[in-house]
């Protein structure tokens, strides 16, 4: 069983249909479909048919409405309602290429405490994932950093997607290396490696993060995806498919790899399951399957 814990959100995806007109109106498709990294990373496994738990909070207007998502990809949802605040909400704007520029209000997410964390979440669980926003927010940190210690105490594995460049940047690198010492395993895209390893050019320093964590996996974009070591480098290539959004990639990327990677610790095979749920994800509109 894999235990995600972290935000859930709804996404206002807008994607114009003719050049956008400054200060004035421009013909769009807009979507709002369930969203947030980790509840993206839940529904994804659910989706593969490994046994998922997620905890996360919402809004009293989202209780049912995201529950009910979570479910019906079969994951265990254990949703907690904040009594004042409205679930948490993104406007993302897609460009031509699929790509997408994301407006954040964490609302509800921001009162996940300890207090949410039910004992009974950890049944049968053998795996946490967490996401960088859980650790940024200095409301929720004291959850992420909590999570991993009990997950440590259990001997359950740890995992976590440092999900933001823009985030990563204000706390600082420093920071989130050490309040996420001693997970197993950390999974930046290309431009969050750069900044985790310390870079100041295109090259990453690979073996810098394999310092920093036991197992490290890089997304690479049209290049494919990384893993690394202490002893062992694999790189996969990505497919070649029609990009129509990019959101939730990373996201099932992630979910791909870990439904792999927990079952056989396998590199190569995690990084091959994990470009193979990313493009799925990338071409169909929003971040679910």
């Amino acid at each position: 069983m894999i235990l995600v814990v972290g935000d859930v959100v709804d996404d206002i995806g807008v994607r114009p249909l003719e050049p956008v007109t400054p200060r004035s109106d421009t013909n769009a498709e807009i979507r709002m479909t369930a969203g947030g990294s980790a509840a993206n990373t839940a529904a994804w496994l659910g989706h593969l048919g490994t046994p998922t738990r997620f905890v996360g909070k919402v809004g009293a207007d989202g209780l049912e409405r995201h529950g009910d998502a979570l479910r019906n990809v079969g994951v265990d949802a254990r949703l907690v309602a904040d009594p004042l605040l409205p679930t948490a909400t993104i406007v993302l704007t897609l460009d031509a290429e699929g790509d997408r520029t994301m407006y954040v209000d964490r609302a509800a997410n921001t009162t996940l405490s300890v207090d949410d964390i039910d004992e009974a979440v950890w049944d049968g669980v053998d795996w946490l994932h967490l996401t960088g926003y859980t650790f940024f927010d200095p409301e929720t940190r004291p959850v992420a950093t909590e999570l991993v210690r009990m997950a440590r105490e259990r001997g359950v594995g740890v995992s976590v997607d440092p999900s933001s460049t823009g985030f990563l940047r204000q706390c600082g690198v420093e920071d989130f290396l050490g309040w996420t010492a001693g997970v197993d395993l950390v999974l930046p895209n290309i431009d969050e490696a750069r900044l985790l390893a310390g870079a100041t050019g295109p090259v990453v320093d690979f073996d810098a993060l394999a310092t920093a964590y036991r197992h490290v996996v890089v997304t690479l974009g049209v290049m494919g995806a990384a893993y690394v070591d202490a002893q062992d480098r694999t790189q996969v290539t990505a497919p070649r498919v029609q990009v129509l959004d990019t959101t939730g990639a990373g996201d099932a990327f992630t979910a791909g790899f870990l439904a792999e990677w927990v079952r056989t610790r396998d590199p190569r095979a995690s990084l091959t399951a994990g470009t193979a749920t990313a493009e799925r994800c990338i071409t169909m509109r929003g971040a679910r399957p």
